[in-house]
């Protein structure tokens, strides 16, 4: 049943007045959600209302779709494209019969359909289109028909393909074409325009699932039919040139895609086998994320003042620490792209190595030939670099190695995996580097995390009580300076009220007083009283500061940072 005619249900019995009914059809065009969404969004009317007008406009039980928990048997019985095109949904059998929610339970012919394909007596009830609509999302995970995926255009609008089309052998001997590729593809393409940073494909016994990350959180899209997943990791495995006769061991890849507006994406590519098939994650490497604007990552203005002046050094060691996808790494390329000029020599040890940047020497490690940081390192030594960067300092050989680098005239810059900016010192030292060498050799320890940026589309205020702001750190007489702010949900933010993430920071400067606190031993409480004392804005501080500004919310506040003691 069309939108109109619902809308014309709702105004023929009085519920909805014709203007409504218009204003209603010009947002609809404008959000391009279902019609009846947009009612109830706009306030004309609730959900049980529309219910109801069906239910007496057609004759049949009205039902509320979202109450129901159906069966998975019950759900196979009906293909999603069959449910997509007539917005309908079975929701439980009986013996031979099959109750099924209907928007347009007056439809005939496809209730004739559904009793052949199914082979049951159809039994109508009707529900609303946005219930069942949602349902269909839950129901079928996103999961597209093979004729759907047929359906699929060779390539997106803004997708060029990688190459020309492959055949592909799956595990069963057969061949699986086109169809596998331009689902391939498509996904690939959504994930670039929804500026995705990770795409995880994954087997199960019962269905195959793809999930995007997006603004660190994990949510599902498209998913390919049933029995298809082997071809896709096959797919995947060839445009990383990887071996696809290897499904016992782990792989690690690259592959290169073009968009129509000549841009070049890379994606990170991972191949680990599991109890049902192959898991492919891809990292989207996007090197638009770096910035030689530094102050787009998120650094105050004083702090980025700091970072600045210990990057420019020529000598000494600067430590960027935090948990993994904390953006450690854009971070450390933004520095590195601010440092490559003609006149300096930049070497770098990576593990994977994320972005390619001109005019960079960027090696990659390989255990298997024994490349390692530490053999890495000791070659750099001898090829008269001026700034050496090491993807992680993880032992104590790469440790000696990069601060004897630090210390004879060059400038290293290195990860680190620790919870905040004083409790890198300690580490160290529990890793077996001597805190005289520490004191003389690091300039600078940077710790950072990534907070939600508040989607600037449905951006709207929230009032919070004082005691919550103080609660979470912020002195009593600074709360009345706090406007927080919150993103109702659209499509731009994917109804999540988050768009995009800004990195909070921790600068620890390595004072005299520091030095000295070090050398007599000091604990990480102590590193940290002190570091405050001396004006280290703390990533609780940091994170403050950002919704001090409208800029992110409690919550990513509180998931980011803890309250400082």
């Amino acid at each position: 049943m069309s939108s109109l005619k619902i809308g014309e249900i709702l105004v023929k019995q009085g519920l909805l007045k014709p203007d409504q009914l218009s204003a209603a059809v010009e947002e609809q065009k404008k959000s391009g959600q279902k019609l009846t969404a947009t009612i109830i969004q706009l306030g004309f009317l609730k959900e049980n209302q529309i219910l109801r007008a069906m239910e007496k406009n057609f004759a049949v039980p009205g039902v509320e779709v979202s109450t129901f928990e159906i069966e998975p048997s019950v759900i196979q019985l009906v293909p999603r494209d069959v449910c997509e095109r007539n917005s309908l949904i079975p929701l439980q059998k009986a013996g031979t019969t099959l109750v099924v929610a209907f928007t347009d339970p007056s439809n005939i012919m496809v209730k004739e359909d559904l009793r052949f394909i199914t082979r049951c007596r159809i039994q109508a009830v009707v529900g609303t289109e946005t219930a069942i609509a949602a349902s269909l999302e839950k129901y079928y995970g996103g999961s597209i028909s093979v004729k759907s995926l047929n359906a699929m255009s060779d390539v997106d609008d803004d997708f060029l393909q990688t190459g020309p089309v492959v055949e592909i052998i799956d595990s069963s001997g057969g061949v699986e074409d086109a169809p596998i590729v331009k689902f391939v593809n498509s996904i690939l393409a959504d994930a670039i325009r929804k500026k995705v940073s990770d795409i995880h494909f994954e087997p199960y016994e019962k269905r195959y699932r793809v999930r995007f990350r997006i603004d660190g959180n994990l949510s599902e899209a498209t998913a390919p039919p049933q029995g298809t997943g082997a071809a896709i990791a096959s797919r995947i495995k060839i445009m990383s040139k990887l071996d696809i006769a290897e499904k016992r061991r782990p792989q690690d890849g690259r592959l290169k895609v073009g968009t129509r507006q000549g841009k070049e994406m890379d994606f990170r590519v991972s191949v680990l086998p599991t109890m049902w098939g192959e898991k492919v994650v891809l990292r989207l490497l996007d090197k638009s994320n770096l910035q030689l604007d530094m102050t787009k990552l998120g650094f105050e203005e004083d702090d980025l003042k700091l970072f600045k002046n210990n990057i420019n050094m020529p000598q000494g060691m600067v430590l960027i620490t935090g948990p993994t996808g904390s953006g450690k790494t854009t971070t450390i390329y933004s520095a590195l792209a601010e440092l490559n000029k003609t006149d300096v020599n930049i070497s770098t040890a990576e593990d994977p190595v994320e972005f390619n940047l001109e005019g960079i020497n960027q090696v990659q490690m390989n255990p298997d030939i024994d490349l390692t940081f530490a053999s890495a390192l000791k070659s750099f030594l001898r090829q008269d670099p001026d700034i050496v960067m090491v993807g992680e300092i993880r032992d104590l050989d790469t440790a000696e190695i990069a601060f004897k680098a630090a210390s004879t005239g060059h400038l290293v810059v290195s990860t680190l995996h620790t919870n905040d900016a004083p409790s890198t010192v300690i580490r160290l030292t529990e890793m077996g580097v001597a805190s005289y060498i520490i004191t003389s050799t690091v300039n600078l320890i940077v710790a950072q995390r990534l907070v939600g940026r508040v989607c600037e589309s449905c951006k709207t205020p929230v009032e919070t009580p004082p005691q919550t702001l103080i609660n979470l750190g912020v002195p009593a007489n600074e709360v009345q300076d706090y406007k927080l702010f919150r993103g109702r949900g659209c499509a731009n933010c994917n109804n999540t009220g988050i768009k995009g993430r800004l990195a909070i920071y921790e600068l620890l400067s390595m004072t005299e007083k520091m030095k000295e606190a070090i050398l007599k031993g000091a604990s990480t409480g102590q590193l940290r009283f002190l570091a405050r004392e001396q004006g280290m804005r703390t990533l609780r501080r940091s994170a403050l500061l950002k919704l001090k500004r409208g800029l992110t919310t409690i919550e990513e506040v509180l998931n980011a940072s803890v309250k400082d003691v």
